[in-house]
């Protein structure tokens, strides 16, 4: 692949285990508001959403951050503040690789782009708060919010339907708003569903249920890796989910170079799309790229960033 998808994905799995582990704390915080029975059902959930080692990876993390969450305040808020920053790095390094499956320089000058990192990773952890909650809202807890609100014993059935649409709808915004965002890429507005994070989420489902039968029935790590067997499992399943989001993200990508070239752009030109931001640019780039739009974008030099960085094409 000449973006290197496999490659970008393992960079992506590195930060993401950085990242994970803040934004457990974030969401374990959040729920012993709930109380202690709420880290208990999402414990209980991972079980039917992870492959095994990598729930018991997950599972022995929340319950050992659930021991621990008895700081004092300033330490807390203290943590909190840090783990949000730890997580962002897992924001970052996708708003590069957006760009780089784009082949679009970064033009946002670190004012803009670092709040935006950490933006994003909030309302990304506000969603995976949601999403622990929903979880959370089953069974016997289920049953006395039910009654609370005047639900009867059905409506709390189909709600413990209705919660796996649900979440599958959070996980969607969660890859959508990633997609319209990171990329330094202007004119495409926020989309719900786009052929690319349709194609993320399939692939993610099918990876994630492929990769459980196979650990479960056909692999031998644990003969190969002895006690790193669960690290590795969960290595390679985030590797996997960080892949079938690129591979959406690249056929977006793609998408909107083909829509460039229909539009007139010749198909070596680069970048093909708009940029959000040229500030950070060199000034020859600027220039170069100013010309071209100039001319509506019907040939002429351009900017080419396939080759280790911005640099012109004639």
């Amino acid at each position: 692949m000449e973006d290197e998808l496999p490659d970008k994905a393992a960079a992506l799995t590195y930060y993401s285990v950085l990242s994970i582990f803040p934004a457990l704390l974030v969401m374990v915080s959040a729920l012993g508001v709930i109380g202690e029975s709420a880290t208990r059902a999402v414990l209980d959930s991972l079980q039917k959403l992870a492959p095994g080692p990598v729930r018991d990876i997950l599972g022995n993390a929340v319950q050992q951050l659930q021991d621990a969450s008895g700081a004092s305040g300033v330490v807390a808020v203290i943590s909190l503040v840090a783990a949000v920053w730890s997580a962002s790095g897992y924001v970052g390094a996708f708003i590069r690789t957006a760009n780089a499956v784009y082949d679009v320089p970064e033009g946002r000058p670190a004012w803009k782009l670092t709040p935006l990192q950490v933006g994003l990773t909030l309302v990304l952890m506000v969603l995976l708060a949601v999403s622990a909650v929903i979880v959370v809202f089953t069974g016997p807890l289920a049953e006395r919010a039910g009654e609370a609100i005047g639900a009867g014993g059905a409506a709390v059935a189909v709600w413990s339907v209705a919660k796996w649409p649900v979440l599958l709808v959070l996980v969607v915004a969660m890859i959508a708003l990633l997609f319209w965002r990171a990329p330094n890429v202007h004119g495409q507005g926020f989309r719900w569903l786009s052929p690319g994070s349709v194609l993320a989420v399939l692939l993610w489902l099918a990876a994630s249920a492929g990769f459980a039968l196979y650990v479960a029935n056909f692999g031998s790590y644990n003969k190969t890796y002895g006690t790193l067997a669960g690290v590795i499992t969960f290595l390679v399943w985030l590797w996997l989910s960080n892949l079938a989001i690129l591979l959406g993200l690249e056929l977006d990508a793609e998408l909107a170079r083909q829509r460039a070239i229909s539009g007139g752009l010749p198909e070596t030109e680069e970048p093909y799309v708009e940029p959000r931001d040229t500030r950070t640019w060199p000034r020859p780039l600027i220039r170069r790229f100013a010309a071209r739009k100039a001319s509506g974008g019907q040939g002429g030099p351009g900017v080419s960033t396939r080759k280790g960085g911005p640099t012109l094409s004639a």
